[in-house]
């Protein structure tokens, strides 16, 4: 007997595009009161392929874990033990390993070695095996459909407000907070300190209006990215200011969610003038929180976001 909803993709930014077919599938598997999973591979197929994995847009603890809020079986699968299969010989796979009565994908969707198979091939070879294909249709942004792709340039050049667009939700990283040298607290913002680890994508260097989930509320926050030209830091790094909380973060999972650009890094020679700085951010930064309150409140219904 027939099983599941399986949903087939990358799903490496769990961007509107994404959404979409994760949304097709749950529909699916509700009206056929069969259960939900997604396909999930060891490694990004690029990984493997190329040698060289495209900077990750999240991690991939985290992509996990937001889709099995969502509901979904989460299925992982080695790329390397199935890379050089045929389309017919994937699908093969996929029939024995997890009975699927549904498959759905995006429009652009490849599978099979050398990425042989379409979405056209797809149904084709499920049609023969009794299986139904459901295809989201793309999700426009500026007249392209969202990709992984497009945020990271958008990321990498500071357009996080594109960028969100395309995700549905602020971008956002969760790390580890790490000892700093409580140079932010001599300056009347005590900051949390991350580390970006090898692989993560390279966000713009800057400040950034952010905001954090601390104890069920939401704070707004002032997020600086990059060496602090003035203080000077030998490594990149997230130094978070939450504006009006009063607690000890360190070693704690710090989830921060960036949701505008503010200004590039400057280097302001004296820590006077660099104290006159953050706290004219700090006012920019609740300015851009109030003005997006409705959107912090709508995540909190939502498990995926």
């Amino acid at each position: 007997m027939k099983q599941s909803v399986l949903a087939l993709g990358n799903f490496d930014g769990l961007h509107r595009g994404h959404l979409a077919v994760l949304q097709t599938a749950l529909q699916s598997a509700a009206a056929q009161t069969k259960r939900p999973a997604v396909l999930l591979f060891d490694c990004h197929p690029r990984e493997v392929l190329t040698g060289v994995c495209p900077p990750v847009l999240l991690a991939e603890e985290e992509k996990r874990r937001r889709l099995a809020l969502l509901g979904f079986a989460v299925e992982i699968i080695s790329f390397a033990q199935v890379r050089d299969l045929s389309p017919a010989a994937f699908l093969d796979l996929l029939e024995a390993r997890f009975s699927p009565v549904c498959l759905c994908c995006g429009n652009n969707y490849r599978f099979g070695a050398k990425a042989a198979g379409t979405v056209e091939t797809l149904r084709t070879l499920s049609a023969q095996r009794g299986i139904e294909v459901q295809v989201a249709p793309d999700v426009m942004f500026d007249g392209a459909p969202v990709s992984s792709t497009r945020i990271r340039v958008l990321l990498e050049a500071g357009e996080i407000t594109a960028a969100n667009q395309m995700l549905g939700r602020p971008f956002s990283y969760a790390f580890p907070v790490v000892d700093g040298d409580k140079r932010g607290r001599l300056l009347g913002f005590p900051t949390a300190n991350q580390r970006f680890p090898q692989g993560f994508v390279r966000l713009r260097r800057g400040v950034y209006a952010a905001k954090v989930c601390l104890r069920d509320t939401w704070y707004p926050a002032v997020t600086n990215i990059g060496v602090r030209p003035t203080i000077g830091t030998p490594d990149l790094r997230s130094e978070t200011c939450v504006l009006g909380f009063d607690g000890d973060l360190y070693g704690q999972i710090l989830e921060v969610h960036l949701l505008e650009y503010l200004r590039p890094e400057e280097d302001f020679g004296a820590l006077d003038a660099l104290r006159t700085q953050i706290a004219a951010d700090a006012e920019a930064a609740k300015d851009v929180f109030e003005r997006t309150s409705h959107e912090t409140k709508a995540e909190g219904q939502s498990c995926l976001f």
